[in-house]
């Protein structure tokens, strides 16, 4: 828990980031919209758009109620193009080192917080689906404690 035991306080929003926007940033996204509903507006980028959303994402998020099937990825150069301006956000989340680099090159002229979350990247993980289905779980549950760590308890 942050400050003392106490929960930190949910920004009005916060972007979400990894490489590719297919496997941990969409995650987070789903995750924290899970837990926080419409309490705060999320979203989330890649550093590059050159995947899909990866199918192993889509399935362990379904296992607790989050559907990913329908997201689009996109990267930090389209966001704009999507009506998202980054000086909006509050918070950006970064998931991968990449992305933290790139964010902050980004927010060097405004008032934004940029965090880095070391969370595993499970894609290549694993030879059998059901071992690549535990490195995803694993990701997937590295975010969600982060962010009931962070945030408190689901709202929802």
């Amino acid at each position: 828990m942050a400050d003392g035991g106490k929960y930190q306080t949910l920004p009005q929003s916060v972007l979400f980031c990894c490489d590719h926007n297919a496997v941990r940033s969409p995650m987070a996204e789903g995750i924290m919209k899970k837990l926080y509903g419409t309490e705060c507006y999320i979203q989330s980028v890649g550093v590059k758009n050159d995947l899909e959303i990866d199918g192993f994402a889509i399935a362990v998020c379904g296992e607790i109620g989050v559907e990913l099937s329908r997201h689009r990825s996109r990267s930090f150069d389209e966001m704009e193009d999507w009506g998202d301006d980054l000086s909006s956000f509050d918070l950006v989340l970064a998931l991968s080192p990449a992305s933290q680099r790139r964010a902050l090159d980004l927010t060097q002229f405004f008032h934004i917080d940029v965090e880095y979350w070391p969370i595993l990247d499970p894609t290549g993980l694993g030879d059998a689906r059901e071992a690549r289905l535990v490195a995803y779980r694993q990701a997937r549950d590295q975010i969600m404690e982060r962010l009931i760590n962070r945030f408190g308890p689901a709202r929802s």
